[in-house]
């Protein structure tokens, strides 16, 4: 939605917010698929693919027609990608990749995966299209957080790609740094999705379930409960907003977008435990959507930068001392 050209909506941030904070109100695993093929896969082409690489992958990727993933953590490297140990190195006019990421959204599903390595002279992106030999992905089972989600291994053993497969038009970590605070900016407001379903499932509930003859929404601590979910999820929403205000106005900064993501996570998750007391014991069950939601948020507290991490991010810009070295 927020691409321009080669058949991409060309929408701004915030009609994409709002997508984006309808579909994690569905499922947070919903809104990863979308983030994933819209800012982590399509953005990197678009921004630093050639024109040959945009014109192959974006038309058929923003119909829907091929599925895209994006190849940054690894086993034992997620929230320091500059230690990654996925290699590229060049063999007469290939490139040839070698190592493993872990924790890859879409990873079996995509007919491509955007895969950044570290090459002699510095991190590089590549396109790798799915059967290329050498390639294999192997989903994640087992999960009991974004179980709508498919989230895999990828592994490449020698496997070679041509020479027009790395992304030309940039070097470094600020290549996958940029589209990671794409994504963020999605979660900004898909959490707010998940939070009002959260909220509205427990005010819903409060206003039937009767205790002590009455409902428990008559009760002084319920009704605190609600009031303190509802400006938590206003805040929010309102920031996620703001946020979206600035992008489309080209002055929204990184540290900006972290800030949107460590709040508006944190408070959903918070709203999510909260509107489960609200609900009892009934509310750890799949009759209601808020034990799924909760689930889901703590997945998302930890992905596209921890809750720690962007703590670090706010304490760097605050103080001009970084806390990563």
């Amino acid at each position: 939605m927020l691409l321009s050209g080669y058949g991409c909506a060309g929408y701004n941030a915030i009609k994409y917010g709002l997508a984006i904070m309808e579909l994690e109100a569905g499922d947070s695993g919903f809104r990863s698929a979308v983030s994933v093929q819209g800012s982590l896969a399509m953005f990197p082409i678009w921004k630093f693919g050639s024109e040959e690489q945009k014109e192959e992958w974006l038309p058929r990727m923003a119909s829907g027609e091929a599925i895209g993933c994006f190849g940054l953590t690894e086993p034992d490297f997620g929230s320091n990608p500059a230690g990654m140990r996925t290699s590229a190195r060049r063999d007469d006019d290939d490139w040839v990749l070698s190592g493993t990421k872990m924790w890859i959204t879409n990873g079996s599903l995509a007919d491509v995966a955007v895969v950044w390595a570290r090459a002699e002279d510095d991190i590089r992106g590549f396109l790798v299209p799915k059967g290329t030999p050498g390639f294999t992905a192997r989903d994640v089972e087992r999960k009991l957080s974004l179980r709508a989600s498919v989230t895999s291994e990828l592994a490449f053993d020698e496997c070679r790609l041509p020479a027009d497969a790395v992304l030309p038009g940039v070097t470094g970590l600020r290549g996958p740094l940029s589209c990671l605070d794409e994504a963020r900016y999605g979660i900004c407001w898909g959490a707010m999705g998940a939070a009002r379903a959260c909220f509205e499932a427990a005010l819903e509930y409060s206003m039937t379930r009767v205790q002590f003859g009455k409902p428990i929404a008559a009760f002084q601590l319920t009704q605190e409960k609600l009031a303190n979910m509802l400006v938590e999820l206003n805040k929010g929403v309102l920031l996620a907003y703001h946020l979206g205000r600035m992008k489309d106005e080209g002055r929204l900064r990184s540290p900006q977008v972290s800030l949107g993501k460590l709040n508006n996570v944190r408070q959903a998750l918070w709203i999510a435990r909260e509107a489960r007391t609200v609900l009892g014991a009934n509310g750890i069950t799949l009759e209601y959507p808020v034990i799924r939601h909760m689930n889901n948020l703590e997945s998302v507290l930890t992905y596209e930068g921890t809750n720690e991490v962007h703590t670090l991010i706010l304490g760097q810009a605050l103080t001009g001392i970084s806390a990563f070295d």
